[in-house]
């Protein structure tokens, strides 16, 4: 990778600090709204199978979880973004890719309890237009690993983050 140049005005050198700055403290936020998440949810996971009731609380506890991949997928992409000061469309494809995963399989999950007939219907629909969303960015990702001007997870190396294979 090519060094930046610094920035040559003294106002250009104090905003890239700043906006560090302001990106640590958000990444210091996230890790630690999602480290709060996995233990509750670990706590809740404990208390169920304590109880007998994990198959009831099991769909929270699987949301729970997925959504700490998604704010930890958050934490790569500011993460990049602090060590390149560029915003990389990649890292919130995968993270759109999760939620509406996350999405799906809560639906999926909770479409047991589901009486009414409409009701399954939207779910239906919705799991649907769900697909076809994470269809989209998987392929916008291969679209992106594939252009030459951005480089794969696999010629980044060491650099992967969670989200890439």
């Amino acid at each position: 990778m090519p060094e930046e140049q610094p920035p040559k005005s003294v106002s250009a050198r104090y905003l890239r600090r700043a906006e560090s700055i302001v990106l640590v403290l958000i990444a210091i936020v996230l890790v630690t709204l999602a480290v709060l998440l996995l233990g509750n949810s670990v706590i809740e996971m404990i208390g169920a199978l304590l109880q007998g009731r994990v198959g009831n609380l099991g769909i929270e506890i699987l949301d729970s979880v997925l959504l700490v991949m998604m704010i930890m997928e958050i934490v790569y992409t500011v993460t990049v973004s602090i060590e390149s000061h560029t915003l990389v469309a990649e890292p919130f494809l995968i993270i759109g890719a999760i939620a509406a995963i996350r999405r799906m399989l809560v639906i999926t999950a909770e479409s047991t309890k589901i009486t009414d007939p409409e009701m399954f219907r939207s779910l239906l629909i919705e799991l649907g237009l769900l697909a076809v969303i994470v269809v989209a960015m998987a392929v916008s990702v291969y679209i992106l690993r594939r252009s030459a001007g951005i480089p794969s997870a696999a010629k980044r190396g060491k650099e992967n983050g969670p989200g890439t294979p």
